[in-house]
Parts: C-alpha cells; structure tokens; sequence
C-alpha cells in the first residue's frame, strides 16, 4: 500500500519590478509544496512537488493550519485509489476540503490547489508517465495534443522602461519562437498604452499577435472607451477589461466589441467560472476563457468546470489557462485545451516550461519526463529540492 510519509510547505519569492494595471510585484510570493511518498521509482522516492500561480501571494499558514493537518489525521489507505497502489487526488481533495462551507473561494482555492498539483505530480510519477498521458488515458481516451500552442506574457510596466525597451523586449519572444505576445494595458492613460500597442505592433505585426490585459482596472465606462479605441487594431483579444465578478462589464463588452475577448484567470470555482458562462455574455465563437487550475482548487475542480463548457455552448478549445507553468502546458496537452500563457522574461524560475524543450512556430512540445516535468527545469528543481534537503 501506497503511503504519503510527509508534505512540506514553505514560502519562496516570485518578486520583481513590475507592475501591471493593479498590482506591484516587488513583494510576491508563492507557496512550494513537496508531497513525500513511500514509492521507488528509478532508484529514488517519489517526491510530486506544487507551487501556486503568480498573482496571488503564498498561502502557506492556510497550508500548516488548516489543509495539510487534515491530511495527516486521515487514515493512509482514504487517500489512496481502490486498488491501495496510488494516490487518490479526489479523495485527497475532499478530504482537505472537509469542515469548508460552500462560497469564499479566495486564498483557500490557492492553498487546496498548490497541494492538488503536487498530488498530480506524485501520481503520474508512480505510474511512470508524464501527466498529460495521465490525463489523456483517464479522460480523453488516450488522445493526447502532441504540441500545445503557447504566447509569451510579458509587456508590463517597469520604472525608465520606454517604448524602444517594450519594443526589444518583445522582439526577444519573437526570437525565442513564440508567435503571439501579450502585454499590460490600464496602469497608463488610454493615449499612452495606445502608443504603446502601436510600437508593439510594429515588432509582432499584425493584431492577431498581440492580446492586451487590464487586470480588472476598469469601471464599465473606461472599459466601453478602451473597446472603442482597440477595436480598430483587431488584436488577438482583449483581457479582464473589468472586476473578475462584474459580469455585466462583460456582457456590456460582448454587445460592443466585435473582436475577441478573454477572461476567467481571477474565477476560482466552478460555480463563478458556470456564473460567467451564464451571464457574462461570453461568446463560444471566438472568446477565451483562462481559469487557472492551480488558483482555483486544482485540477479535481477544474474538471468539474471542463465538464459545465457544453452546456453552455463551450469547447475546450476556447480555454486557455492562466499560470504559465508546466502543469498548464500538462492540462493542455492532456485534456485538450487551446493552449498554454507562458512567461519566458519574468516570474522565474517558476514560469516556463522545461529547459530542453524550445518554443517552435508558438507551439511546444510536452515533456516526456514523468509527472510534470519539473525535474527538466533546472532552477526551479532546485527550490522544490531545497525544501525536502
């Protein structure tokens, strides 16, 4: 039988000198999960490690005080499959999420889903196979994505960074193999960002290659205005003009804006993710959802959310996920999903994908490394090892 020895929590840093519409991430941080087992694999124990997106800080007291305790107090063989040789992660999940009332989905949903990755990991370890073939066998199949289309984030608002530097910063993703790039608008007046879109334009192109993203900065009047100065420019879309729960800014967007728009990143349950299907105004045709996995519960919610898409119209297709990370790039791969964000100049060395595996045409090719892949992104194996050294 299967057995979870111990899970280790801590805080590590994701700060650095930028900022976007709202927030300053100077002082940023994530929680690092290590799920600690009894299994050998390749000669060593299988260790699934987790961490949780950037944008929201670490949950770690959540993780010591409440989550992780419950954990312990179970007995070993109710985290376990029936079969009592891997771990469960729905029975895992809902043993964490005992004694929780339904509503508050902030922080809790980053803590259940920091460890929920870790789990995910350590599963696909004890079965030897990267997580998107997990995935693809329990849900899709087998089918699996063998390249998952990925944009490069990036574009925020730095101290002395000027047009040229927002332009060179650009072109380097451009040279790294991604197609479509992504920058911040709304922490500059609309004249100033407009400059801006039009000197990232003059790098990527054509609108197709480039998304812009308010971060939620805007009342219904100032994301009405915005509309009506991006439409012209037909850009790949346009991303939480306003509040995250402010569905009628969305809708009122729908009904006036005839390009492509996304959100969902800051919606961390399947209820707001179904509430934003319903009365968001969202269009199947052409809009993006971007629901995290690891900000919202972790993947056993996430497929509750996958599984409300048709009934309101949605494929699959039209997801992709905010994060950045290599469990995204899993989830893609392995449900298939419309593509993966990617973070290749900040947020490291959590954001991006495994070191040996180049951005091709904007397209990625999923390690074949067991579990997620963290072992093939050096830097950030190195802080998931440092917690269990």
């Amino acid at each position: 039988m299967v057995r979870m020895l111990n899970i280790h929590a801590t805080t590590a840093s994701m700060q650095s000198d930028i900022r976007n519409a709202y927030v300053n991430f100077r002082e940023m941080t994530t929680s690092v999960v290590a799920v600690v087992t009894d299994v050998m694999r390749h000669g060593k124990p299988v260790v699934g490690y987790g961490f949780n997106s950037n944008g929201r800080y670490a949950a770690t007291g959540l993780l010591k005080e409440r989550f992780l305790p419950r954990l312990e107090r179970a007995a070993p063989a109710s985290l376990l499959n029936d079969a009592g040789d891997n771990l469960d992660p729905h029975r895992i999940w809902q043993t964490m999420m005992t004694g929780e009332k339904p509503g508050g989905h902030g922080e809790r949903a980053v803590a259940v889903g920091t460890v929920d990755m870790a789990v995910w990991d350590a599963v696909a370890k004890i079965e030897d196979k990267p997580l998107y073939r997990v995935l693809a066998d329990r849900y899709r199949g087998g089918a699996v994505d063998e390249k998952v289309f990925v944009y490069a984030a990036g574009g925020y608002y730095q101290p002395d960074k000027n047009l040229r530097a927002l332009q060179d910063e650009m072109r380097g993703y451009l040279d790294l193999g991604y197609t479509v790039v992504k920058m911040k608008i709304g922490g500059a007046p609309l004249k100033e960002d407009l400059e801006r879109i039009e000197a990232v334009l003059a790098v990527v192109g054509e609108g197709p290659s480039l998304a812009v993203d308010a971060n939620g900065r805007f009342d219904l009047p100032t994301a009405l205005a915005y509309a009506e100065a991006l439409a012209p420019y037909h850009l790949r879309w346009y991303e939480e003009a306003g509040d995250p729960l402010d569905y009628e800014i969305q809708a009122a967007l729908s009904q006036t804006y005839a390009p492509p728009l996304a959100t969902g990143e800051n919606l961390f349950s399947m209820q707001d993710a179904r509430n934003l299907l319903r009365y968001g105004g969202m269009r199947p045709d052409r809009d993006v959802l971007q629901f995290d996995p690891v900000l919202s519960y972790g993947l056993v919610e996430y497929l509750r959310t996958l599984e409300q898409l048709a009934d309101y119209g949605w494929s699959a297709r039209q997801v992709i996920p905010h994060g950045g990370h290599q469990m995204a790039l899993n989830l893609a791969a392995g449900l298939g999903l419309g593509g993966n964000e990617s973070y290749p100049g900040v947020f490291q060395p959590f954001g991006g994908f495994a070191d040996t595996i180049p951005v091709e045409e904007g397209y990625v090719r999923p390690s074949e490394s067991p579990g997620i892949g963290f072992e093939e992104k050096a830097a950030l194996y190195r802080v998931f090892r440092s917690i269990t050294e």
